[in-house]
């Protein structure tokens, strides 16, 4: 069972040099909250790039789950002109029946063969379980549905809790797919392992294994933190290359209030159930970007100067306060800086 999914970028071409460059924000624009025709636009919690297509892929968690191509993305950064918002693109079943609303899509990677992945979290509860899923970019049709690991399975005391993922999703760096919680699970939770959200791997051939934790709490970068209202979650993931690391989007939430880190964590060439190590990480929300629900990310379309950009998409919760936002960011480089291995 394979699946041709596109290359990832190498660390090279998409990370600030050096690291603590940081990023710059070279667009932003705001989604309307309705469509053309009425209809309502909103709740987008992920997104992929499709080069061929200059197309920019949303998924939205609303209760009848929906697929938005917006664009294009490439020549509206050279032109400095507007995304247009394209058809809405309906979830269905095999028989062609609209999803119901226990799809709570999460994470979106684009294959190579008109299809999608999208993972989905669940409630804990008969009908509303965690999924991930291959669909039709054509149709929109259900192609397969892959099992997840047993220890995520809702069981008495175990298992993801209620909409705590599966959050994030990317391709990874052996040409299979990279699944996260947002959170831990109930077993490690109430083994005192509150820190770490599980990864899980799946191969070329379809085979699903648990592949190491990622820590959410090794800095605290604002007393706030401290506050019991304050929840901590991973609410992406992306893959780079040369040599193999990975990009994690983790989101602290207090009611009305985001913030959200990016960092770079490695990635170990041999399997192993540890958590990764940290290499640093960027502060998103206190600069140029606004204090909103960001929650997807997206390698986007190359630069001029061979720079890779990250796209980044907010999730508006289908609040009236609250907005659809996609952004663009490029990773800042020093004229001096010749490599990343130097950091």
């Amino acid at each position: 069972m394979v699946w041709p999914l596109p290359e990832l970028p190498m660390r090279w071409e998409a990370l600030p040099c050096p690291l603590a460059a940081g990023w710059a924000l070279i667009r932003l624009w705001e989604l309307p909250k309705r469509a053309d025709n009425g209809l309502s636009l909103g709740g987008f919690s992920a997104a992929a790039y499709q080069a061929s297509d200059d197309r920019l892929w949303l998924v939205s968690d609303a209760s009848r789950g929906y697929l938005l191509p917006v664009g294009p993305l490439a020549k509206a950064l050279q032109t400095g002109g507007q995304l247009q918002v394209g058809p809405r693109l309906i979830l269905r079943d095999q028989t062609g029946t609209p999803l119901p609303p226990s799809l709570d899509a999460e994470g979106l990677v684009l294959t190579d063969d008109h299809g999608v992945w999208i993972v989905s979290e669940g409630r804990r509860q008969a009908g509303h379980q965690a999924r991930l899923q291959r669909f039709s970019l054509r149709n929109g049709r259900l192609q397969e549905t892959m099992p997840l690991p047993p220890a995520w399975t809702a069981l008495p005391g175990q298992g993801l809790a209620v909409n705590q993922g599966p959050e994030s999703l990317t391709r990874s760096i052996d040409g299979g797919l990279l699944l996260a919680a947002e959170s831990p699970l109930l077993q490690d939770r109430a083994s005192n392992d509150r820190d770490d959200a599980r990864l899980a791997h799946v191969d070329v051939d379809g085979v699903i294994q648990e592949r190491g934790r990622l820590p959410l709490n090794f800095i605290n970068e604002d007393p706030e933190d401290e506050d019991p209202e304050v929840t901590v979650g991973l609410t992406e993931l992306l893959a780079l290359d040369g040599p193999s690391a990975l990009l994690a989007l983790i989101r602290r939430h207090r009611p009305l209030q985001w913030t959200a880190r990016l960092q770079l964590f490695s990635w170990p060439e041999r399997k192993s159930q540890l958590a990764l190590k940290p290499i640093t990480g960027w502060n998103f929300t206190s600069g140029e970007l606004p204090r909103e629900n960001w929650e997807g990310l997206a390698w986007g379309p190359e630069l001029a100067d061979g720079r890779r950009t990250l796209v980044i998409v907010s999730d508006d919760n289908f609040s009236v306060i609250q907005r659809n936002f996609v952004g663009v960011l490029a990773p800042r480089r020093s004229p001096r800086c010749r490599s990343l291995l130097d950091d």
